[in-house]
């Protein structure tokens, strides 16, 4: 276990040393700064676990025995760490979030962000797209419920131009536009279908 700041020595150097020459012991990072940031770092350092302060002992405690018990995977390297002020809070909820951005930004699979309106959906898909490897890449947002049902193959995949009335040029869709980067579909649950 390790704190992210302490006295003459960055938790988070001394992670990538430990993770460097000894990469397949687990480390956990603590931090009574908890941001978005460190957690992704922390994570794309090698850290087994983030762990905000003040934690509960117990909680400590059976997390090192799970260390202790699990081998973690390796981390990508070269991923990009961008501040994103946006997203702070130590609430326990957020640093699930946090958690949870750290984990998935290292790995291509798709991601489904639920939440009421207005909590911040979008603010975690961008923060996801810019601690991944694809942070390099586009981030193309479209709110699929302002879409007619009729138009939203289209605004999707694209179209040819005269492929339909009104279709006067070739339009290249959203996936294309993302092109190896990060397409987020908001209010997928409202839209609506042909």
């Amino acid at each position: 276990m390790t704190d992210i700041r302490m006295p003459g020595r960055s938790g988070l150097d001394l992670l990538r040393r430990v993770h460097d020459t000894r990469p397949q012991l687990p480390v956990i990072v603590m931090t009574a700064h908890s941001d978005l940031g460190s957690a992704v770092s922390a994570y794309e350092g090698g850290a087994f676990e983030y762990l905000p302060k003040p934690f509960d002992i117990d909680q400590a405690v059976a997390l090192v025995r799970r260390a202790a018990r699990v081998h973690p995977p390796v981390a990508a390297p070269g991923v990009a760490d961008a501040p994103i002020p946006e997203l702070l809070g130590t609430a326990p909820a957020m640093q699930q979030v946090f958690r949870g951005i750290g984990r998935l930004s290292r790995s291509s699979v798709t991601v489904l962000i639920t939440g009421e309106s207005g909590t911040g959906k979008e603010l975690v898909a961008r923060a996801l797209h810019e601690h991944s490897p694809r942070a390099g890449k586009p981030f193309v947002a479209l709110n699929t419920a302002a879409i007619p049902g009729e138009l939203l193959e289209s605004e999707l995949f694209g179209h040819e131009r005269g492929a339909f009335t009104g279709a006067d040029a070739r339009r290249h869709g959203r996936f294309e536009q993302a092109d190896g980067g990060t397409l987020f579909l908001d209010e997928i649950g409202d839209m609506s279908t042909p």
